[in-house]
């Protein structure tokens, strides 16, 4: 009908539509990436399944890595080389006999991505980084178009390429390249290209193209502000005597190295400056603990070894427990109402599905059998446990999945399966299966439910790769539901993604109604499914779609106490409702969907943290992108939910605003510092977004080799194709009304002190300062950190001025201080604004000054100092004589060239 004709022909997904094979997240990325002797181990390159079948880019990306081993261990001084790589080929791609079959391996969890291009980043490589300086990014994205050679002109050699952007992947540095400022005023008082290091050679023009020809000129100096005119590019010499820096452009023959201490050029205003503190490349990758456990080899390392696997259709076995502690707090019934939500929804047709239950024994309930139907679906509801009684031997349910077979699977290996593994009971033993599992090729997902489940259940998940999960026993929390609701295909196909829309419950204390909608938006709307659960006795459900039409025929399992209703063909977009009339006890409403168009993927929201485990007092980031593919969504209300083993829940909200933990403003990952620290444990970790606001002509940020404009080569300027612009249009989702719940990985605190809490969290470090001369005033303006991280409000600020960047670096303590009387800090993540007269500063010969900001608590507990700004404080410069315009001598070389060359 008509709705279906609007979702596929949506304007905004024109581009989209064209790109099949963009990625869906939904959980954490677990990279399984192993340092061993100077050699990184381990690392996954995953085909998207929806990248056209090209055997080329197999060996382009053997020949990538080959190269970037090579240039990687000299650029590191001897310290580290690529050593195994594992290539995973899509099911989607023809069977070969050189490819065996993947084992923990996932396109969800992989390093590097193969996919068609981002409408944000084009067909150009880039990393998605959404930590601090130093934490490892999540994965790489190269292009099919990228790999087989195409944009070597515009990138350079393709190894240099990679060793670009692993820099950014595992030692979390960044760009010293920077779009959005290319150009500062240097201690000479003229402008400079921002770059590293600062001798780099080359010139500055404007290129204009109109018909086929272009035509060149110097760029102008603007009188007031004393940087380059708009559109003036700078263009490297080709042939560099300098040797870094290769987080700059790598393209260089001569950049072999990064940019270190001794030729770091501090004041650049790149990002790698920003959120490094003005530190060199180099001198974070040593703070590393790579670098830390690492000795330089004495001879060449050898070339990388490939392993060519494949994905095979999905294979899970449900390990359940049904000890006597399932008998508690409704725990085996809860259980059985999750995995049935994973039967009749999250597992996609064509799986395969069997059943191991356990207590001090266990037995194989079901062998596997494929999920074609739902006679398959419901037969297997029906092999689920019943009773709950015995003692717990986790490692015996383990050891029974690995032997569960089908008669109908001709080949029978557990590389490349899936287990599930429940269990709330204590188990000394786990430990005792450790080394079988790592052999196994399986990859386990374990549940933690309760407070009692054994210590080292999540080391089987860790060392597999798998997702762990450790809902409570407050069943009004969902969280059995959601561990089980996150568990779907992990190879990238966003049309076999189940969606989780909602999940919410309430403990009604006496009879009466639990209300609410729940929003389906255009990119979803496939088996939209709806599951209520009680805890009692059957309530009324009443459920109607936006036109007001009623869908009241759920279909109950009184014996499960819950009730499903799945809508036939597409839901009908917009606000659904529900009214539930029931007695006093527990009620819980879950609703998850697909996309609704294969070809469009749906908007997700994806909880990440860096660490597992955290120790008190440490920082702790939680992190949510909300994307719909690779598009960011902007706008959105995002709230995580921290919930203790106990059940005990504290909310936070989640902030893309550039500061604090969010690292860049409006690139759809929302970011806070979680220092609510209560007790010790286990606690999971639930993120809810809703909303949404389009936001045209943000320009994002990029993380990612530099696209090289051109080169002078032998008085010549060579130009490559101008860089393809980013519609900003389509640089974002321009779904605005939306709903999502998801549920992260689980995480551990420890050493968390009892009684009361010490404050031991001093504001977060400002990084968004900007410094501007106003009249005869500096107007300084940044983000307001908190009293406890970017948490509360800070007591008060420090401002130091100083004409050396070194100087505001090193002894920030010692440099000139500037009067702020009657500058209060306002709460957190608002903007703040301050203005003063430079007084008692002498500048002497600079125009430039520097400035940065510390935030301190009532504690008198100081943050690190901020970001440092500069602003000119004065430009006065007279045109040379029989000249109107103002050019930067560096110029002159360009009106001596002879002859202009564009390819």
């Amino acid at each position: 009908g008509q709705q279906r004709d609007t979702r596929e022909t949506m304007g905004s997904f024109k581009i989209i539509s064209l790109s099949l094979a963009l990625h869906l997240l939904q959980g954490v990325r677990t990279s399984m990436i192993e340092l061993k002797n100077n050699g990184y181990e381990g690392i996954v390159i995953a085909i998207n399944p929806q990248v056209p079948e090209d055997a080329k880019i197999i060996q382009q990306i053997k020949d990538m890595v080959t190269e970037a081993s090579t240039y990687l261990f000299k650029a590191t001084k001897k310290l580290f080389y690529l050593k195994s790589v594992t290539i995973l080929i899509p099911e989607t791609w023809r069977d070969k006999p050189d490819y065996s079959i993947a084992k923990h391996e996932s396109y969800k969890t992989a390093d590097i991505i193969v996919a068609e291009a981002s409408p944000v980043h084009g067909e150009g490589p880039y990393t998605q980084q959404s930590g601090r300086c130093g934490d490892p990014a999540e994965y790489i994205h190269f292009t099919p178009k990228f790999l087989t050679g195409n944009l070597l002109k515009e990138y350079g050699p393709l190894g240099r390429v990679f060793a670009h952007e692993w820099a950014h992947f595992r030692w979390g540095v960044f760009d010293e390249y920077d779009d959005k400022q290319p150009f500062y005023i240097s201690s000479d008082g003229l402008p400079e290209a921002t770059r590293c290091s600062s001798e780099i050679q080359g010139i500055y023009i404007i290129q204009k193209c109109q018909g086929g020809s272009c035509t060149k000129k110097p760029c102008k100096i603007d009188r007031h502000t004393g940087l380059l005119e708009k559109h003036c590019t700078f263009i490297p010499e080709e042939s560099q005597t300098v040797t870094s820096s290769l987080m700059y452009m790598q393209s260089f023959e001569s950049v072999v190295e990064f940019c270190t201490e001794q030729n770091h050029n501090a004041e650049a205003p790149n990002l790698q400056n920003r959120m490094c503190g003005h530190r060199s490349t180099w001198d974070v990758v040593r703070d590393s603990a790579d670098f830390k456990n690492s000795k330089p080899m004495t001879g060449q390392p050898p070339k990388p070894v490939f392993s060519l696997l494949r994905s095979i259709i999905r294979r899970v076995c449900l390990v359940l427990d049904k000890s006597g502690s399932m008998a508690a707090m409704d725990r085996l019934n809860r259980m059985n109402q999750a995995v049935k939500l994973f039967l009749l929804q999250i597992t996609e047709k064509g799986s395969w599905v069997g059943i191991v239950l356990f207590d001090e024994r266990a037995i194989i309930r079901n062998p596997l059998i494929q999920i074609i139907s739902e006679d398959d679906q419901n037969y297997l509801m029906t092999r689920l446990p019943e009773a709950a009684g015995g003692g717990t031997s986790i490692c015996s349910g383990v050891q029974a999945a690995f032997q569960v077979k089908s008669i109908f699977l001709m080949q029978f290996t557990t590389d490349g399966s899936e287990i599930v593994l429940l269990t709330d009971g204590e188990d000394v033993t786990v430990s005792s299966c450790f080394e079988e599992v790592k052999q196994s090729g399986a990859t386990i997902h374990t549940v933690a439910l309760g407070t009692s489940a054994a210590q080292e259940l999540e080391r089987l998940s860790d060392m597999t790769g798998g997702i762990s999960t450790a809902p409570s026993d407050e069943a009004q929390n969902n969280g059995l539901i959601d561990a089980f609701s996150g568990l779907s295909p992990r190879s990238g196909d966003f049309s076999q993604q189940s969606i989780q829309l909602e999940s919410t419950g309430l403990v009604l204390n006496e009879k009466g109604w639990m209300n609410g909608t729940v929003i389906v938006d255009i990119s979803v709307g496939k088996d939209t499914f709806f599951l209520v659960t009680w805890s009692a006795q059957t309530p009324n459900i009443f459920l109607w779609d936006p036109k007001g039409q009623g869908h009241h025929a759920f279909s109950k399992d009184v014996k499960s106490r819950m009730a499903h209703l799945q809508i036939p063909g597409t839901a009908e977009v917009g606000t659904w409702k529900y009214s539930i009339a029931s007695p006093a006890q527990i009620l819980t409403m879950t609703v998850t969907s697909r996309a609704a168009n294969p070809k469009i993927p749906p908007l997700t929201v994806t909880p990440r943290m860096k660490k597992s485990t955290n120790v008190f007092p440490n920082l702790m980031a939680i992190y949510a992108e909300v994307s719909q593919g690779f598009l960011p969504v902007l706008g959105a209300s995002v709230n995580a939910i921290i919930e203790h083993q106990s059940g005990k829940e504290i909310t936070l909200e989640l902030l893309d605003n550039g500061a604090g933990a969010d690292a860049v403003a409006n690139d759809g990952v929302y970011s806070r510092y979680f220092t609510s620290y209560k007790k010790n444990g286990r606690h999971s970790l639930k993120v809810r977004a809703v909303g949404g606001k389009y936001k045209p002509n943000l320009k994002p940020q990029q993380n990612g080799a530099m696209y090289i404009p051109g080169y002078t080569k032998n008085g010549k300027i060579v130009m490559n194709p101008p860089k393809p612009e980013i519609d900003l249009k389509e640089a974002q989702s321009k779904v605005e009304n939306f709903s999502r719940t998801t549920l992260g990985s689980s995480f551990e605190i420890k050493n968390v002190p009892s009684g009361m809490i010490p404050d031991k969290f001093p504001p977060c470090k400002i990084t968004d300062l900007v410094a501007k001369v106003e009249g005869d005033q500096i107007h300084l303006t940044w983000t307001a950190p908190g009293g406890d991280s970017d948490e509360g409000q800070a007591t008060g600020y420090i401002v130091k001025l100083s004409k050396s960047v070194l100087e505001l670096r090193d002894k920030f303590d010692d440099a000139f201080q500037v009067n702020t009387t009657g500058l209060k800090p306002k709460s957190a993540n608002t903007k703040e604004t301050f203005a003063f007269k430079l007084e008692n500063f002498t500048l002497e010969n600079s125009n430039r000054v520097f400035v940065a900001v510390q935030a301190f608590d009532d504690t008198h507990q100081k943050s690190e100092p901020s970001n440092i700004a500069q602003a000119v404080v004065h430009f006065t410069v007279s045109p040379s004589k029989g000249r109107d315009c103002l050019y930067l001598l560096p110029i002159c070389t360009f009106q001596a060239l002879s002859t202009v060359l564009c390819t």
